[in-house]
Formats: structure tokens, sequence, C-alpha cells
């Protein structure tokens, strides 16, 4: 069966569909889209109409780019007011054989759940940190392993049922069934994770629209979160209210003249914009990169004191990600603030190399990962609908950009 997941990040300024194929351990992209947002504030649902009616145009684009209709998906849950117990479970193994299989892994992380939670709460990420067979600590995967008892230590990530389920009751109205709910941030981590990340302790900071947030990981782990509120619609803002325009003329200013960093703006570049007061206003791009500048610098020099708060183990990476990281010459602001001992994520995908996709595809490769810990096979299209799809593609291959699709995403 062909594993193939689409995932749901619901952003303050946009919401992202995306349809992926795990093939090993490379992710295909099949399909991408995104609406603007309506109904969002600070990653929170704050107008439930308007969210549903963008929530359907952008299941309606996305169905259209595959072909298919999308019935399942994984989603992003906001951060804000995400807590944190360590916990732990154990199961006897039954078999005769007494091999640990994936059935054991659900039964025991199932275990580690059980009378953890309060009412108003809701699980969001189980998160194994050990495992133990018999009086033996396990590193990595136990599937496979011989024993009769199998524990595991647990950091269960919860989040308010009010938060959680505005977002879950506008895609039940849309007849699809969430197969898994998620912090956005462990997406994050999934989309830029490497061997490094794995075995030691480090930060993701996204930055986003409304918020920019920061997450601690332990070994893969999350352990901690912090929400920022500050992000792009603070720059907007500033832009804004120094040159009189309005929310979209400074967006387009922000994201198509400026820079992050003055150093290498140019004054004779410049556009002309009638503002609100009906006067006519040039604006150059290192006055303009100067005010977006000042903003960025308070966003960073605010996340950098965060860390300190977050953990008091040495960190081994920061990185960051999120939109607002896409603002070009970013880098030269961010090494001003951090030094050269942080990362600039980059997503590689082909069909969503922006950091704004990082949570979307980090998702799909967490969701496969964690069926695969667990021995199961996914996909939300059937057998029947996986064939549609490899004919559409086929049938594409017929002009030279079919035969570019086909390369790419066969």
């Amino acid at each position: 069966m062909r594993k193939i997941m689409a995932s749901l990040d619901v952003g303050s300024d946009s919401l992202k569909l995306v349809v992926g194929e795990m093939i090993k351990k490379k992710l295909n992209i099949l399909a991408v889209a995104n609406v603007p947002s309506k109904g969002v504030k600070k990653g929170l649902i704050v107008n439930e109409e308007l969210f549903f009616n963008t929530l359907k145009e952008l299941i309606k684009k996305g169905e259209e780019i595959i072909g298919l209709k999308i019935s399942q998906l994984i989603v992003t849950i906001p951060e804000n007011k995400a807590e944190f117990i360590v916990s732990e479970g154990s199961v006897d193994i039954t078999s005769e054989d007494r091999v640990i299989t994936g059935s054991d892994i659900i039964a025991v992380l199932q275990d580690s759940v059980t009378n953890k939670i309060g009412d108003n709460m809701e699980l969001v990420n189980v998160m194994p940190t050990t495992y133990k067979i018999d009086d033996d600590i396990v590193t990595g995967d136990p599937k496979g392993m011989i024993g009769d008892k199998l524990m595991v230590k647990t950091v269960l990530a919860i989040a308010p049922k009010s938060i959680v389920y505005p977002v879950l009751d506008a895609l039940e109205k849309l007849d699809i069934e969430v197969l898994d709910i998620s912090f956005g941030c462990v997406g994050d981590y999934y989309a830029f994770r490497n061997e490094n990340t794995d075995n030691s302790v480090g930060v993701i900071i996204n930055m986003g629209e409304d918020v920019t947030t920061l997450s601690t990981f332990n070994k893969g782990v999350l352990t901690n979160t912090k929400v920022l509120e500050l992000g792009g619609a603070n720059i907007d803002n500033d832009i804004a209210f120094i040159y009189k325009v309005n929310g979209k003329q400074a967006k387009d200013l922000k994201e198509n003249l400026a820079l992050a960093h003055k150093r290498l703006a140019i004054a004779s570049d410049y556009e002309v914009m009638t503002n609100k007061l009906g006067e006519e206003v040039k604006i150059n791009q290192y006055e303009l990169s100067e005010i977006v500048m000042s903003r960025l610098e308070e966003i960073l020099n605010n996340a950098k004191k965060q860390i300190n708060l977050l953990t008091k183990r040495e960190i081994s990476y920061i990185i960051f990600t999120g939109g607002l990281s896409e603002t070009v010459d970013f880098s030269l602001v961010l090494e001003e603030i951090f030094g050269k001992n942080v990362i600039l994520g980059r997503v590689n995908e082909i069909g969503v190399r922006n950091n704004k996709y990082s949570t979307c595809v980090g998702l799909i490769k967490y969701y496969s990962s964690k069926m695969k810990m667990k021995d199961k096979d996914y996909s939300i299209f059937s057998v029947e609908d996986q064939k549609e799809l490899s004919g559409m593609h086929k049938k594409q291959e017929s002009s030279l950009l079919g035969k570019l699709f086909g390369y790419f995403f066969e």
C-alpha cells in the first residue's frame, strides 16, 4: 500500500494543506494548497463561521489539485496553552513467543495515558522517552525484542478542549475524519530532524504572522513551549502606521520591497503608493528595511531571553522556521542577534520550498514515523483511489509538463 497522508496547518496568515507520499524516508509532494486565514487570530479560532468557510475553500482547492476527495487528514493544534505531564505505563507480553509487537507498543502507550488527563483537557501528543523490557532499558524501538513485561516513560502533551474542539468540529462538518492531532512545533521538528537533533537538546523557533513559538526538544521529545505574541503582523502595523497605508499595502511592501537587514538595502529602490489620506508617498527600500529590521530585532531578542527560561540544559541547536523567516536577508539579522551557531531551516521538498510549509511537511513525516513504530500501514486513499491517482499522473505525461510532473511525483 502506498503511504499517502494529508496534513492541515491552521495559521493566522493562511490555512495550508499538503498531500504527500512517503517512499522509504523520502517525502514526495502530491498536492499543495493554501488560502488566506479568516476567523483565526494568534493561532486560535475566534470566528467559527468564517473559519469553516475558509477551511471549506481550502479543502475544495486541495481536492481539485489532487483529483480525489480528501476525507481524512492530520491537523495542527496551537501551542498557546500547552501543558506537559511526565507519565509511565506497563503491559505484560502475552504472546507465546514473548516477542514485542506494534500492538504491545500501542497498549503500553495507552496505559501511560490512562487516568492522567483532566476532563477539560485533550491529549495532543504522546512521546515515549525510554522503554524498558523486564529489567533492561531499551534504546530505540523495542519491537521484535523478547521479554515478559514492557514498560515506557512518556511525556504527554495536552491542550484545553476549548482550543482543540473548534478545529475538529469544523472538519467534522466537512465530513473529514481527523486521524491524528499534533502541536505544530512537532511538525517543525520532523521537517528538520537529523541524527544530531535526535541525540541532543535544542530549540525550534517558528516565526509566524501573529505569534512566534519557541519549543524545546530533548532527544526528539517535546518538553516545553512558549508563545510570544509577536510576528509578521507587527511589522505590517509598523509600516502601515509610519506611511499611513492600509494593511494590504503594508504587507505587500514587507514581502516585495523590504529586506530583513538594512545592510544591503538600496535607497534608490522605491515604490510610490497612494496612502489612506489620498497622498502619494515614495517609499524607499533602505528606510523600509530599517523599520522591518527594528521589529525583527525586538522579536529575536525576546526569543533569546525566553530560551533561557524554557530549559536549563545545554542547547546544541536552534532552528528557525515559519513564514517570517523567508524575509529576504533574514539570515543577516539572525546572525547579528544569535551569532553563527544557529540554523535557518530550509524545506527542501519540491513543491513546498518555503518555511511556511515546514509544519505540514514535518507532520506527514511525524505520522509516518509514528505508524512505523506501531507497525501499521496507512493511506488516506483506497487502493482504487490510488490507481486513479497513478492514472491521472500517467495521462499528464503526454506533455512536456506532464513528463516533468511524472518524473518528480511518481
